[in-house]
């Protein structure tokens, strides 16, 4: 199979780049940065930006299958880069897939684009859109994702996969930000800690990605839908931080914040770097506060069913490998 990984050189997209090659697959990913881990293994790696559609018609030509891994992320920025990667960069894609007669993509999206701040307990696929966003991020993946679903036919077959608070070794957002806020003693518990939330190990997304690709076709089961990917077993979330704390030797958060309170930290925060020439984003906005203290978990039944997902790495294993990796210097 000769696959293109769009943003190949970050996380996730690495992943699926090292699965695909380990069986043998051709490779090519585009990044705006580069990566010579990727050519380690054996992937044609191009740099460029998903704002230019001759490179992209360049990349995507006589490929069997796209991964559109590439995005915008974060939860603080401003909307009119969300919106050039996350929706324009996805309607270049598109179009470079139809200009080069590939015939399946698989779509990186988000649960985030379903948050509404209440609570989701082992929801499935049917989980309507939020209809009102707190954050750029889910708002413009959304978007993007309904260009995908929409794009389903027989000459181009679509779906989306939306792993959730991916983790594991190599993990450039979530933990490590956790990990220093807890060793510098900023880190706070938000909400009441009983909520539950789906995982997901960044080998099994990849995996989910890989086997949706090898099953997709415009009458497939899962073409046209989007999906949520994890563990098959949620979490108890603040349970799980402070198992990965003192598997470190790091004290848990000692301090609590209801959610109410975050979420009032959130927005006058959020007030203070729109209007005033701060550095870096705020240390809490209202989507954050919401993320943690609401439960967000889902089914896996559904990818199960469509398409033969089933996870590769159980959680124990998973979280152990993630604290090894961690407590030797991340």
């Amino acid at each position: 199979m000769r696959a293109l990984v769009t943003g190949g050189g970050g996380f996730l997209g690495t992943a699926i780049c090292r699965r695909l090659r380990r069986r043998g697959d051709e490779v090519t990913s585009i990044s705006r940065g580069d990566h010579p881990h990727l050519r380690e293994e054996g992937v044609i790696t191009l740099r460029a930006d998903l704002s230019d559609p001759l490179a992209l018609n360049q990349a995507i030509e006589g490929k069997d299958v796209v991964f559109h891994v590439a995005a915008k992320a974060g939860v603080w920025g401003r909307r009119r880069d969300y919106v050039q990667t996350n929706i324009h960069g996805t309607h270049n894609v598109l179009a470079a897939c139809r200009a080069g007669g590939v015939g399946r993509l698989v779509y990186t999206s988000s649960p985030s684009v379903c948050f509404d701040g209440s609570d989701h307990t082992m929801a499935g696929p049917n989980l309507p859109y939020a209809s009102n966003f707190l954050a750029h991020y889910p708002a413009t993946k959304a978007e993007a994702e309904r260009l995908i679903l929409a794009e389903n036919s027989p000459a181009l077959a679509t779906c989306a996969l939306r792993p959730h608070l991916i983790f594991g070794p190599g993990d450039p957002h979530i933990l490590p930000r956790i990990v220093q806020a807890a060793r510098t003693g900023k880190l706070a518990r938000i909400g009441d800690g009983s909520n539950e939330v789906t995982l997901c190990f960044v080998e099994n997304a990849a995996l989910a990605h890989v086997l949706a690709a090898d099953t997709l076709s415009a009458e497939a089961p899962h073409a046209g839908r989007a999906f949520f990917i994890g563990q098959e077993q949620p979490v108890l979330l603040w349970e799980w931080i402070d198992e990965v704390l003192r598997g470190l030797d790091i004290s848990p958060p000692g301090r609590q914040l209801s959610q109410g309170t975050a979420y009032a930290m959130g927005a006058l925060l959020e007030f203070l770097w729109q209007v005033l020439p701060m550095p870096g984003e705020p240390r809490m906005t209202r989507f954050v506060a919401n993320q943690l203290a609401t439960s967000h978990s889902y089914t896996m039944q559904p990818a199960a069913d469509a398409f033969g997902y089933a996870e590769e790495t159980d959680l124990r294993s998973a979280t152990n490998a993630t604290i090894d990796w961690l407590a030797r210097g991340m």
